[in-house]
C-alpha cells in the first residue's frame, strides 16, 4: 500500500498538470474576452448608427392627429352636419403578441353578443397599413370605458381613443342631399393617399359628403410621444396641429326642405326648388328617406336588410336617380321648338277630334279627353294639355329636331355642377336607338316623344332645371348645392349656351302657361286659386303602362303600383322670378289635382312674408329629429 501511493504521488507532474490547466483557461478568458471586445467595437463603432437609430424609434412613436371634419349648413345658417365628441376602442395588431387571444379578452370585458362580436374580429383582422390603428367599436359607453381601464395593463396595443364622429340632427330630412360618412372600407384603403387619411377611419360615402370630400376632410397632422417598454405615452415632444376641413354652407333652406318632405308625406316621389337667377337648389327631397346616422359608425345587418328590402326604396334618391317619363309637362318646350323651326305660329289651329292619325296610317292617337278639344291653337294648347296638337306639332318636327330641341333645355344630360350621383336621363333620338338597340326609328314613335312619352325620362331635377330656364326666357344657369366653400362663395360656370328666341315667344308661352293656372279652361286651375303673385305652371301625367286604342283607363281598378304618376313644373312670379319647381309623386294620378297643389303650397310659403308654413319648419328643426324613424 506504502509503494503504491508513492507511485501515485509525482509532485512535478503535478504542477506540469495544473500549469497546463492554468495556461489553458487563461487561453480560453483571452479568447472568449478578444470575441467579447470584437463584438463590442463592431456593435459600439461599426453598427452604432443603425442602432441608434433603432433604439430610438423604440423610445419615441409618431402617432397621426386627424383633422376635424367641416361642418355642413344650410343657406340661413342651419346647422345639418356637426361633429359629436365620442369614444372609439382600437388596436394596433403588430403591437399585440397574441391577437386572437386579446380579442378573446375584448369580448368578454365588453360583454359583446354574438353578432357583434363577429364584427368586432372581422375589423380588427381586416388589412390596415402597418402600425396604423384599426376601429373596433365606436361610441363606447361609460361603462365600457371603466371596464377597459381597469383591464388596461392586460391590453397591450389596445387604445381608447377620443373624436369627433359624424352626426347629422336631422337625418332623414337631408338623408339624400348630405349622404353620409361611414368606414374607410378595404377597397377605399388602397386607394386612399396615407398621410391625407392618417389617424382618420371615416370617409363621405354619398351626397354632399362625398362630393365635397376633399374639401370636407382637411389635412392630418402628427405628434412625436415618448412611450415607455409597454408603448405606453411619457410624454409630447413635438407635433404639427391638424388644418380642420372647411365648412360648407349649402344653397338648400332647411326650412322649405323640410316643407316639402311633409307635403311628400306618405308617398313616394320628390320635389325639387331652384333660384332661377342663381341655379341655387333651394329644396330636394325625396320621398321616403332614411336615417343616416345609422350608416355613420356602421349600420347593423338588421336595418340594413330592413332598408334595402322596403318596397318604397328609401335608399333610392328619387329627386336626382328616378327617371320619370316628363308627360306633358315639356309641351312648352315643345312650343318653342315648333316656333323655331316654323313649323307652327302662334296663330295656327287644328281641329281635335279626340285624336291624330298619322298621314298614310289608321291608327289613332288619343287625346287625354276622348271626345275632343275642338279647335286649338298653341297657347289653348298648352292651357288644356291638348295632346293632339303635341302629336301634330312631334311629327312636323321629327324626333331630329325634337331631340335636338329638347336637349338645350337640359334633357339627357347631367347638367348640375356638384350633385353626386345624378343621372342624365334619356332624350331619345334616331341616332340612340340605332345604336342602343339596333332599330329604326319609327314615325309613330316620334307622337309618343311629343307628349312626353315613350322612350323620354327626366329626373324631378332636370324639370326644375328645364322649367328654370324657360323662367329665365333662355338664359342658362347651372343648378347646384353649394354656395359657400369656406369664405368662397361658388359661382359654377353655366352648363350649355343661352337659348336665344324672341321675346314675344318667351312671352307667349309663359302667358299660356300662367293660363294653366288662372285661365278657364286651365287644367291647374283648382291650384290657382287665390292666387297673390303670378304664377306659370304645367301639370303632366306620365303612363307607367301603355292602353290599347280600345282600351279605357281605370284606377279603381289596377295595382297602386300600376297608376299614373302626377307631374307638376312651374315658377313664379312671372316678372322676376324667384322659384321654379317640380313636383313629381309616385302612382298618384293626374297631375293637376295631385302634384299642382304640392307646388303652390312651396311656391305660396317661398314668396308669401306672411305664410307661417316656413316658420312652424323651423321651429321643428331647432328641436331636433333624434328620434326619427329610419324611414
Amino acid at each position: 500500500m506504502r509503494k503504491r501511493r508513492s507511485a501515485l504521488k509525482n509532485p512535478e507532474q503535478e504542477v506540469r498538470i495544473f500549469r497546463n490547466r492554468s495556461l489553458l483557461a487563461v487561453a480560453v478568458v483571452i479568447l472568449l474576452s478578444g470575441g467579447l471586445m470584437a463584438r463590442l467595437v463592431y456593435l459600439q463603432i461599426f453598427q452604432q448608427e443603425a442602432f441608434a437609430t433603432r433604439s430610438e424609434n423604440n423610445r419615441v412613436r409618431v402617432e397621426p392627429l386627424p383633422p376635424t371634419r367641416g361642418l355642413i349648413y344650410d343657406r340661413n345658417g342651419l346647422l345639418l352636419a356637426e361633429n359629436r365628441p365620442t369614444y372609439n376602442l382600437t388596436i394596433v395588431p403588430e403591437r399585440v403578441d397574441d391577437l386572437g387571444a386579446t380579442l378573446d379578452l375584448l369580448v368578454g370585458i365588453l360583454e359583446l353578443p354574438e353578432q357583434q362580436e363577429a364584427v368586432f374580429r372581422k375589423r380588427a383582422y381586416q388589412r390596415q397599413r402597418p402600425y396604423q390603428p384599426a376601429l373596433l367599436m365606436s361610441e363606447l359607453d361609460e361603462r365600457q370605458i371603466a371596464r377597459l381601464a381597469v383591464n388596461r395593463y392586460r391590453l397591450p396595443g389596445v387604445e381608447i381613443e377620443g373624436q369627433l364622429l359624424r352626426y347629422y340632427p336631422n337625418p332623414v330630412l337631408m338623408s339624400h342631399v348630405l349622404g353620409y360618412v361611414g368606414r374607410i372600407n378595404a377597397e377605399e384603403l388602397a386607394e386612399l393617399d396615407s398621410g391625407d387619411y392618417a389617424g382618420t377611419h371615416f370617409i363621405g360615402k354619398t351626397g354632399i359628403e362625398k362630393q365635397y370630400e376633399e374639401q370636407l376632410q382637411g389635412d392630418a397632422g402628427l405628434r412625436r410621444v415618448e412611450t415607455n417598454a409597454r408603448g405606453r405615452v411619457l410624454r409630447e415632444l413635438g407635433r404639427t396641429d391638424p388644418e380642420p376641413g372647411k365648412n360648407i354652407t349649402l344653397s338648400i333652406d332647411a326650412r322649405l326642405q323640410k316643407l316639402a318632405y311633409d307635403l311628400l308625406a306618405g308617398r313616394r316621389g320628390s320635389i325639387v326648388a331652384i333660384d332661377p337667377p342663381s341655379g341655387e337648389i333651394l329644396a330636394m327631397a325625396s320621398s321616403p328617406g332614411f336615417n343616416s346616422n345609422l350608416f355613420v359608425t356602421g349600420i347593423s345587418y338588421e336595418d340594413y336588410r330592413a332598408l334595402r328590402e322596403d318596397i318604397d326604396l328609401p335608399l333610392y334618391n328619387r329627386s336626382v336617380r328616378g327617371q320619370y317619363p316628363p308627360a306633358s309637362t315639356v309641351k312648352p318646350y315643345l312650343a318653342l321648338a315648333g316656333l323655331e323651326n316654323a313649323v307652327i305660329t302662334p296663330q295656327k289651329t287644328i281641329y281635335d277630334p279626340g285624336y291624330y292619325k298619322l298621314p298614310g296610317f289608321d291608327r289613332r292617337y288619343n287625346n287625354w279627353k276622348r271626345s275632343g278639344q275642338g279647335r286649338v291653337d298653341m297657347s289653348r294648347a298648352i292651357e288644356v294639355s291638348n295632346d293632339t296638337y303635341f302629336y301634330n306639332l312631334a311629327n312636323l318636327l321629327g324626333i331630329d329636331a325634337l331631340s335636338s330641341s329638347m336637349s338645350r333645355f337640359g334633357f339627357g344630360e347631367e347638367t348640375s355642377y356638384d350633385v353626386y350621383g345624378a343621372s342624365q336621363g334619356l332624350m331619345p333620338s334616331r341616332k340612340w336607338k340605332r345604336e342602343s338597340r339596333n332599330q329604326v326609328w319609327f314615325p309613330g314613335e316620334t307622337l309618343s316623344v311629343g307628349i312626353g312619352q315613350g322612350y323620354w325620362l327626366a329626373t324631378p331635377l332636370q324639370m326644375a332645371t328645364a322649367m328654370s330656364v324657360l323662367a329665365n326666357r333662355g338664359k342658362w344657369v347651372t343648378p347646384h348645392l353649394a354656395r359657400k366653400i369656406g369664405d368662397e362663395m361658388v359661382k359654377p360656370p353655366p352648363a350649355k349656351e343661352d337659348i336665344k328666341l324672341p321675346d314675344k315667344w318667351w312671352d307667349l308661352v309663359i302667358q299660356a302657361l300662367e293660363a294653366v293656372l288662372s285661365g278657364n279652361e286651365g287644367t291647374a286651375r283648382r291650384a290657382g286659386k287665390g292666387l297673390e303673385y303670378r304664377m306659370a305652371g304645367k301639370s303632366g301625367t306620365a303612363q307607367v303602362f301603355s292602353l290599347a286604342n280600345d282600351e279605357r283607363y281605370n284606377a279603381d281598378e289596377l295595382d297602386e303600383r300600376l297608376l299614373d304618376h302626377a307631374l307638376f313644373t312651374a315658377f313664379a312670379p312671372i316678372d322676376e322670378p324667384r322659384i321654379a319647381v317640380a313636383v313629381v309623386i309616385e302612382n298618384a294620378g293626374g297631375g293637376s289635382s295631385n302634384a299642382a297643389p304640392l307646388a303652390r303650397q312651396l311656391i305660396d310659403a317661398w314668396l308669401l312674408p306672411d305664410n307661417t308654413a316656413l316658420e312652424q319648419a323651423q321651429n321643428e328643426l331647432t328641436q331636433r329629429e333624434d328620434h326619427e324613424p329610419t324611414r
